[in-house]
């Protein structure tokens, strides 16, 4: 093995939990902190609880509030919408150099 490029292991590493709860273990760090360990998951503990982290419990139930007012429409229905556009963009295009040359000459006489 090369040596000075692996991290110092530390087997008295001291994690730390959010309830309270410490236990010791081995890590390259010296400190953990966990928000959650197996003195206070619901799995372990049998309790019923939410574990929610950051609120995604609420980003969800506000992202499901957001959706409810939209108007949802049939990928069939968007590919229809989509080529009524593209069709109106060709009609103003001009299909040769002609119509392009006439088109100029119109805005300059504006």
């Amino acid at each position: 093995m090369k040596k000075k490029i692996h991290p110092i292991y530390y087997n008295d590493a001291k994690v730390i939990c959010a309830c309270g709860n410490t236990f010791v273990t081995g890590s390259t760090l010296k400190e953990i902190k966990v928000e959650i360990c197996s003195a206070c998951h619901p799995f372990f503990t049998g309790e019923m609880k939410y574990v929610d982290t950051l609120g995604r419990v609420e980003k969800f139930k506000n992202k499901q509030d957001k959706l409810k007012g939209k108007k949802f429409i049939k990928k069939s229905e968007r590919k229809r919408i989509k080529e009524k556009i593209e069709d109106k963009k060709a009609l103003n295009r001009p299909k040769s150099l002609k119509e392009m040359l006439q088109r100029e000459l119109k805005k300059e006489k504006k």
